[in-house]
């Protein structure tokens, strides 16, 4: 299973967005989406799954849980703002939810793959809409098989 990974969007989907989740079959957002229709746009590529983060209106905490947790391929997977944690490092992310497998958050625009023994266990993809102190702008693209670690890969947007 190929999954999209985005976060922190605040209304703004870069086209290159289409082309490299194309041939995702999932897309989880880790919140501060910036509206309904961006996840409609989303949604046409893939089914999306997505937590609302601390700048999201009612339209979006009407549809999307603070915390979104599913089974993926085997693996427990947690998406989340993260800004009920200040801001989150790994750590606190595992010990907040012990039972993810796979735990990916948004919030400080900055992206990090954490890797625990080669195995992809937390994952921020920066910020896709509202890059911040000179961060570019990013996404993740994350590899799911049964019985084999999660692979991923940050993706630079605007090159």
């Amino acid at each position: 299973m190929r999954l999209g990974i985005i976060s922190d969007t605040h209304g703004t989907l870069p086209n290159e967005v289409f082309d490299i989740f194309g041939r995702v079959d999932h897309i989880l957002h880790g919140g501060d989406i910036g509206g309904l229709d961006l996840l409609i746009e989303l949604e046409a590529l893939a089914p999306v799954t997505a937590a609302y983060g601390n700048t999201d209106g009612f339209d979006i905490r009407h549809r999307c849980p603070r915390v979104a947790k599913l089974e993926l391929d085997g693996f427990y997977v947690t998406v989340t703002h993260g800004d009920q944690f200040g801001m989150p490092d790994p750590q606190v992310l595992h010990e907040s939810f012990p039972e993810a497998d796979i735990i990916v958050f948004g919030h400080t625009h900055k992206p990090l793959l954490e890797l625990v023994d080669k195995t992809v266990t937390v994952m921020n993809p920066g910020s896709a809409g509202a890059p911040r102190g000179g961060t570019p702008a990013s996404v993740g693209i994350m590899e799911l098989e049964a019985g084999i670690p999660p692979r991923a890969r940050l993706v630079p947007l605007g090159r």
